[in-house]
C-alpha cells in the first residue's frame, strides 16, 4: 500500500504525440488495434478542441491511462447539453492505483467548468469490468435505451422498405402511416418516395430551418458541428438528406465507425434524425432510412444503433416497424 500511495500520477490534455502511447494501451485491453479509429478521435479534438474533452495520466514521463469524451448538444433529442464519455484505458500496470478515477475526475470538472449539466456512456450488459468500473466510479442506469437493427447487407425489410399507398389528400410520395399494411411487388420502395442523397456542406442552412421548426431553437452552430463531424470524423459517411418538390425536406446524421464505447465490428449509429413539419406523413423519415440500410449493406456495416427516450413513442413505433430491437448495450449517467 505504501507503494501505491506514493506513485504519482499528473493529468494533463492529451495530445498529438500521444498517439502510440493509447493506441498500445488500447490494443492490449480490447486485443486487437484500433490505430485509425483513435488517430481520428484525437484530430478531431485538435480541429475542435470545444467539441472534445480528451486526458492523458501521466507517471514521470510514461503515459499510463486515458480518457475521450465529446460534447452532446442536441443528439438523441437531448434537451441539455452534456458529455458522452467514449473511451478509458489504464495500462495493466497502473491499475489499483485510481488512475480511472483520476481521469473521470478531470472530466467532472471540466464539464462543471463549461457549465455542463450531463455525462452519459454506455457498455454491453456482458462487459463485466467496465460494469465494476462504472458501479464504482458512482454511475447510475439511465431511463434511455440503445435500440439496434442488424443490416443484413441491406436487405428488404417490409416495415422499413415497403412503398405505402399516399393517403387521400396528399401527392405522390407523402409520409406514410407507419400501422398501414400494404402490398409491395418491388417495383417501387420506400427510399423511391424522396430524392435522398449524401448529405453536403451547402445543406446546412436548410437543416437548421427544419431543426429551428422542430425544436423551437436556433441550433446552427451545433447543426454546423454535427456536419462537419459527420463528413470529416466518421469512417464511412452515411450522413443523408431528403428532397421533395426540389427543397430538403427531411435529414439523418449518422456515423460509421469502429471503437466507440468499445464496439468490436462496424456500427452505424443514428445521432439525430428530422422531417419538415410540412412534410409529415409524406414518406421522408422511411425513405431516409431504407436508404441508410442499403448503403450501409454496400459498405459491409453490420449494424445500425440509435438511442431513444421512452417517452418518445412514436419514434420508437416508427423504428420498431423498421426492425430495431432493445440493444445489448446499456446507457448510463453520472451527475455533475
Amino acid at each position: 500500500m505504501d507503494a501505491i500511495a506514493h506513485r504519482k500520477i499528473v493529468i494533463r490534455a492529451l495530445a498529438k504525440e500521444d498517439l502510440d502511447a493509447v493506441v498500445a494501451i488500447d490494443a492490449e485491453i480490447e486485443g486487437h488495434a484500433r490505430r485509425d479509429y483513435i488517430e481520428r478521435r484525437l484530430a478531431a479534438a485538435l480541429r475542435e478542441p470545444a467539441l472534445h474533452a480528451q486526458f492523458a495520466a501521466l507517471e514521470g514521463d510514461q503515459l499510463v491511462g486515458y480518457l475521450l469524451a465529446r460534447l452532446l448538444v442536441g443528439e438523441f433529442g437531448r434537451p441539455h447539453p452534456g458529455l458522452r464519455l467514449e473511451i478509458v484505458g489504464v495500462h495493466h500496470q497502473a491499475r489499483g492505483i485510481g488512475v480511472g478515477a483520476q481521469l473521470l475526475q478531470a472530466l467532472l470538472s471540466h464539464a462543471r467548468k463549461h457549465g455542463l449539466s450531463e455525462l452519459h456512456t454506455s457498455a454491453a450488459w456482458n462487459d463485466h469490468a467496465m460494469l465494476r468500473w462504472f458501479d464504482a466510479m458512482d454511475f447510475t442506469l439511465a431511463p434511455e435505451r440503445w435500440l439496434d437493427c442488424q443490416v443484413d447487407g441491406g436487405a428488404y425489410h417490409a416495415g422499413r422498405d415497403e412503398a405505402v399507398e399516399a393517403p387521400d389528400g396528399f401527392g405522390p410520395g407523402h409520409e406514410i402511416d407507419y400501422g398501414a399494411p400494404g402490398d409491395n411487388d418491388f417495383e417501387k420502395l420506400a427510399r423511391d418516395s424522396a430524392d435522398v442523397q449524401s448529405m453536403k456542406p451547402q445543406d446546412l442552412q436548410e437543416i437548421a430551418r427544419i431543426d429551428r421548426a422542430l425544436t423551437g431553437r436556433d441550433r446552427t452552430d451545433y447543426m454546423q458541428a454535427k456536419l462537419a463531424e459527420a463528413l470529416n470524423d466518421s469512417a464511412l459517411r452515411v450522413s443523408m438528406t431528403a428532397r421533395l418538390d426540389g427543397t430538403i425536406v427531411g435529414y439523418l446524421m449518422a456515423r460509421a465507425d469502429l471503437g466507440d464505447f468499445g464496439r468490436t465490428e462496424p456500427a452505424a449509429v443514428i445521432d439525430t434524425i428530422g422531417v419538415d413539419p410540412e412534410y409529415e406523413h409524406r414518406g421522408v423519415g422511411r425513405a431516409l432510412l431504407s436508404q441508410l440500410f442499403a448503403n450501409l449493406g454496400a459498405l459491409r456495416v453490420e449494424r445500425v444503433e440509435t438511442l431513444t427516450a421512452p417517452r418518445d413513442q412514436a419514434l420508437l413505433g416508427f423504428l420498431f416497424d423498421a426492425g430495431f430491437q432493445p440493444s445489448q448495450r446499456l446507457a448510463f449517467s453520472h451527475p455533475i
